[in-house]
Parts: C-alpha cells; structure tokens; sequence
C-alpha cells in the first residue's frame, strides 16, 4: 500500500489515504508513458503545412539555352529549386500524424501516470476543496499553502464553475474532471492535486466510466 497525504486549503496536515498500486497498474512503465505522450502529441499536430514543388509552380518545361557553347552553367527549365520562382526541392504535402492507442493502453497510461506522480511525493489531497465565489487570490494561496504553486494539475470530481474560474487564469495550472485525465495532462505539471470525491472516484473505479447523455456508458481514457 502506498500513501497519499491529505491536507486542507491551508496546507496544514489531515492524515493520509491508503491506495493498492494495484489500482494504478502495480508499477510505473516508462516505456508506455512515453508512447502514450508521444502519441497525443503527435494527434495534435495538424499536419496541413504545404508547399509547392517543381511540378505545382507554372512555368515551361522547356530547356532555357542550349547545354554547351554559351559558357553559362548548365540550365535545365525554369521551374528547377536553384532558380528563383522554381519548385522547392523537397516540397512537403499534407500528412496524417496520427498514431493510434489502444483503449487499454491510454488506460494504463494515465493510471502509471498518476501511480509515477504519487511515488514521486507529487501528489496531494486537499480537503474540502470548494469555492464560493471565484476568487483567483484565494485560489493561488490555496496553492501556495500545499506546495503546488510551481505547476499543478487540479482534479475534480465534477466541474465546479467557482472552481474552475478561480484558477483558470493561473500560468501552469490545469483543472480538470477526473475523468477527463490524460498521461499527457498528469505528467506535464510538477504536482497532481485531487479533490477528496475526485480521489474516491479514482480508487473505486480507476476505468471511470460515467454514463453518457444518450444512456449508454461514456468513457474518457
């Protein structure tokens, strides 16, 4: 069993929570980390950026002056990549970065991702985490008091407004439903900070799957 410390929004301590790393996977896999965070970084890439060749630019494909007794360079058409206005040499065309990961996969993944935060003392509980107004301030103090004013990823249980208008403007500090963790999102910032019903959720059911609006089960890897 490993520990999770537990303190209020004034950073003073309130126990801690046991957790099973079995929940989490039992142990950190580098190797899936890191081609879980190559391959969300790679679906963000739009992969539009485009240029025009030899073929796409509009000129003769006629030779400019005879290969010998002009005592110029040899000079094919004027469309050639050493000339001005001709085709780039390599031009680039639009690709698909998209690499696929399956379900369980992204599951683990996320899973060792909070597990590696957990073992490394980067991660915390705070109790009562709520807001009655948004209050930016309050927020940042907030983190200041438990040690996750450096970059903190902030997991809720469900999306709070007052919550998540306090921090949102905070450089370096992601809130986020519990359900909507990513590998990617939890290994970015320094520490992980989860709300009590964030954390519960998280240990009863490490899948999290919520139902959908239609009724059926919506899942979030």
């Amino acid at each position: 069993m490993i520990s999770v410390p537990v303190v209020d929004m004034q950073g003073k301590a309130a126990g801690k929570v046991e957790i099973d790393p079995a929940v989490l996977g039992d142990h950190v896999r580098p190797r899936l980390l890191k081609q879980a965070i190559v391959a969300y970084r790679s679906n963000r890439r739009q992969g539009s950026a485009r240029t025009r060749g030899r073929s796409a630019v509009s000129g003769s494909t006629r030779k400019l002056y005879r290969q010998k007794g002009t005592g110029n360079a040899r000079m094919g058409a004027s469309r050639t990549n050493i000339r001005r206005g001709g085709g780039v040499a390599f031009a680039k065309g639009v690709r698909n970065w998209h690499r696929d990961l399956p379900k369980k996969m992204r599951r683990l993944a996320r899973n060792n991702a909070i597990l590696a935060k957990i073992t490394a003392n980067n991660a915390v509980i705070v109790k009562d985490l709520s807001f009655d107004t948004p209050k930016t301030k309050t927020f940042a103090a907030m983190l200041k008091a438990v040690g996750a004013d450096r970059g903190c990823v902030v997991a809720l249980d469900e999306r709070d407004d007052a919550t998540f208008r306090s921090g949102r403007n905070i450089p370096r500090t992601d809130i986020l439903e519990v359900r909507q963790l990513n590998a990617y999102d939890v290994l970015r910032r320094r520490t992980l900070v989860f709300s009590e019903a964030a954390f519960k959720l998280l240990v009863q059911d490490p899948v999290l799957l919520r139902p959908g609006r239609d009724g059926q089960e919506d899942e979030v890897a």
